[in-house]
Parts: structure tokens; sequence; C-alpha cells
């Protein structure tokens, strides 16, 4: 499952409304918050499908050695469409990025189910990253000019709410379309799911940023531009270097780290690697949070495939748990009184992440039910709903009005590069482990995957989780020393 996310470095999400009456689904914004619901829909179904269709589609390419790769991907563009998504909604508001990202998001689909061999297929992800930053940085401007601060918390409860449906019914639709007609179709049907968006989104944003100021932002911010670009290239070059492996792979692997690290720098708060107090540890943990957590999620249905046996089908129903009962953890997070305990929240949904990505683990002994995994996958989705609903709700109240929009881009970057980083990592782990043989892969029986491999992988992701949780305390802003005299 994958996030809603960013806002640009330059995008002011300012709390514009004002009116105190009404709820997220009152008359005032029940059309918008419907919108809203139903792009998140679009993209959590495609989530879902993608997850239970990739064992397959990476098998018949030849390409598992590449199979994180599908996944980071994705997320590698995501990082340069979240800077120039954001710019563009300050100069003109979130219509054109928005639907622009959700007609590019479509063609990345078609492009990946059509794609001929497993490199194409990764372009093709690539293609959807860029929709998807351009979309969800657009969602995110809506709702911090659309909505009041009060109701803040419970949009984000309606994003998390979105992946409830799809969860339930993504892994079933695509795992039997995948093995009745072929995983293609789970790419190429997906796009019609556009039109519904399309419809129900326009007319509600149209009239809402009627009501709002006129922007007049200026030009396109070259450096943070060029910094974007330069940590998506840094990002590519690392995971290319990942898979080579050898001697003559060291160059991408030097030139990727001399790219990421000042763009990193250049686009994240100071203090943020080091957790300094507040909101940069705010920052931080989003993408530790999102790396840890969707590193272990790509692998799950790959491993239920590969050493229990299980058909897609019921392999991508194992993480349906974990969107059901994130959906779950978000609503908690956004109940009165609950304000008081954000670093509290934070820190369990760290923990509860961590146990949930051991429990998965144990699948891997042949004593251990298969249904363990959905289940340990469901503490984690109420981990993750608590935390991740709980950083974003606290990154507003830290930002004064004129920063809200970088942190808000901040914050959508970091989740980019834990994703990047972490489940790269998890793909040099699998393909150096053995994982990747594309002989024990054509393999149909349970137990050809490397046990190794993926026991690294969860044992690594679970450590990132704790750690995670370690950090949490630093959400807190160091107290105010009294003055002297």
């Amino acid at each position: 499952m994958t996030t809603a996310s960013p806002v640009s470095a330059d995008t002011a999400p300012v709390p514009i409304s004002t009116d105190p009456g009404g709820g997220v689904m009152g008359d005032r914004f029940r059309a918008l918050t419907l919108g809203i619901v139903s792009v998140v829909l679009v993209i959590a179904f495609e989530a879902t499908a993608v997850n239970t269709a990739m064992p397959v589609a990476a098998r018949e390419l030849d390409g598992l050695g590449l199979y994180a790769f599908a996944f980071s991907g994705y997320f590698t563009t995501t990082l340069f469409a979240l800077v120039v998504s954001g710019q563009w909604c300050d100069r003109s508001g979130p219509l054109r990025p928005l639907f622009t990202g959700i007609v590019v998001f479509g063609a990345g689909l078609l492009v990946a189910g059509a794609a001929p061999g497993m490199w194409i297929f990764v372009g093709g992800r690539a293609i959807q990253g860029l929709g998807g930053g351009l979309v969800i940085v657009a969602l995110y401007v809506v709702v911090g000019r659309a909505y009041p601060e009060r109701l803040r918390p419970s949009v984000f409860a309606a994003f998390s709410s979105a992946w409830v449906l799809p969860s339930i019914i993504g892994p079933v639709v695509s795992g039997a379309v995948t093995q009745h007609i072929g995983w293609r179709w789970v790419f190429l049907a997906v796009p019609v799911l556009i039109l519904l968006p399309l419809a129900v989104m326009g007319p509600a944003l149209r009239r809402s940023e009627k009501a709002q100021p006129v922007l007049r932002g200026g030009g396109f911010d070259r450096r943070r531009t060029g910094l974007a670009a330069m940590a998506a290239l840094g990002a590519g070059l690392l995971q290319y270097a990942g898979q080579r492996r050898d001697l003559p792979g060291l160059l991408p692997a030097v030139a990727g780290a001399a790219l990421l690290v000042p763009a990193v720098l250049g686009l994240l708060p100071a203090g943020t690697l080091r957790a300094g107090r507040g909101l940069p540890t705010v920052i931080l943990l989003r993408g530790v949070a999102a790396g840890a957590f969707f590193a272990a999620e790509a692998f799950i249905p790959l491993m239920m495939v590969t050493e229990r046996g299980l058909s897609p089908t019921l392999a991508g129903l194992t993480l349906t748990s974990g969107g059901l009962s994130w959906a779950l953890g978000s609503w908690i997070q956004g109940r009165p009184g609950a304000e008081r305990h954000r670093a509290l929240m934070i820190r369990g949904g760290f923990a509860l992440t961590a146990v949930a990505i051991a429990g998965a683990a144990l699948v891997l002994v042949p004593a251990v039910p298969a249904w363990v995994a959905a289940v340990a996958w469901g503490v984690g989705g109420i981990g993750m709903g608590l935390a991740v609903a709980s950083i974003s709700v606290l990154m507003m109240k830290l930002s004064t009005p004129e920063d809200a929009g970088a942190n808000s881009a901040s914050l959508q970057v970091s989740d980019a590069l834990g994703n990047v980083l972490l489940v790269g990592l998890a793909g040099v782990l699998f393909a150096a482990l053995g994982g990747g043989s594309v002989a024990a892969a054509h393999d149909g029986a349970a137990g050809t995957g490397s046990t190794a491999a993926f026991t690294v992988i969860f044992l690594v992701m679970t450590g990132v989780a704790l750690l995670g949780a370690l950090v949490a305390g630093r959400v807190r802003k160091a107290p105010a020393e009294p003055s002297a005299g």
C-alpha cells in the first residue's frame, strides 16, 4: 500500500478555509472529499493489484533479479515529480498538475502492461511514478487550501479508509485476472478506472478553487528542480550499481552517491539526517516508516508464492489485513483527545510495524501456518495508520503558514527517499543472496526461492522499524531553557 504523499518545497497549503461548521462529509466539503477519495481509490486499487501480479510478471519477463527495481523505480521518478508538481501548484493551483498526473499515471500502466521485457516494464513503472508524484502533491495542496485545520486529521483518515475496498477486492480481482487471463491485463485494465476521479473530482475541485485567492506564484525554482533531478538520477544510478554488483558497477555507484547526498541535504530541512529535535525528526521518520514497511511488503507476495506455494490470489490477500487495519489506525489517531499523545502514537506505530515485519518472516519456517503472515500484516497496518497520519498532522502543527508548503514537500520527499533507498537495498540483498535466480523462479514448486534472502530482508527492515521507535521521542521540541535573571 502506498501512502498518499507530497507537496513541493514551495507549495504553501495555508489554511484558507475557516468555516467552523460541518465535517468532511458536510454540505460544504462532501463533493470535494468524495473526489479526493476517488483519486486515492484508483491509486490504492493499482497498488494492491500490482502487488498481487508482480511475482508472475517478473517471472514471465525473466526479470526476477529486477523485482525490487520495479517498485523502487516508481519512487525514484516520484522524487522529481514531487518538486515539479508543487511549484506547478504554486503557479496555477492544483487542477492542472492533478489531472496531468492522472493521465501520465495511466500511460505508465499501459507501457508496463505491454512491456516485452523487464526493463521496459520498469520504465512503465517509472512513468507511473511521475504521474503519482504529480497527483499526490496536488491532493495535499487541495487539503491545505480547502479544509480548516480541525478537519485535516479526518481527511487523512479518509485517505487511509479509501484503501479498505481495494485491499479486499484488489487481490481477488488481480489474482483471478493473472491466473485466468494474464498479468498484463491487470495493468491494461486499471486505466479505465481513471474515468472515475476525472468525473467526480473535476467539478468539485473547480468550485473549490474558484473560492480561493488567485495564486500569483513566480517561475520554477531552478535550483530546487535541479536538486530533485539530481536526487532521482543519483538514486537510479545507485540502484543500477546494486543490480550489477561488480567492479564496473563502482562507477555508477560513486556517481550516484555524489549526486544523491548533496541533493538530499538541499531538499530536506537542516538537521533531518541527524534527527534534530522537532520538525527534522518528524520529516526523517516519514521516510523510515514508509521505507521499512513497503520494502517488506513488496516481498511478501513473492515469498508466499515461492516459499509456500500459494496462488497469486492468496498471496495478494495476505496484504489485505494491512490495508484494512491501516484505516483503523488512522481512524484512531483522528479521534478527539488523540492530539495529546502524538509522540506516543508514533513510537507505538513503529513498534507495531517492527513486530509485523518480524511476524511475517516466521512464515519462512515450514511449521508456521501461512495465515500468520496475514495476521502479522494486520498488526503492521495499525502501526502505520497510527504513525503516518500522526506524522502528517504533527508536521502541519509544527509549521507556520509561510513554511507549510516547504515542510509538506520535505515530508513527501522523505517518504519517496525512504522507499527508494530501502526497497532498493532489499532488492540488492535479494539478488546478492540468490533470490533472483530465474531458473528457480520458473520452477512452480514451493520452497524454490531463497529462504536466506527473504530472512535477511525482513530482519533488516525489522531493525529499521525499531530504530524509528527509538528516534520517535525526538519529535518533541527540546524544552526551552529558562531565561537568565
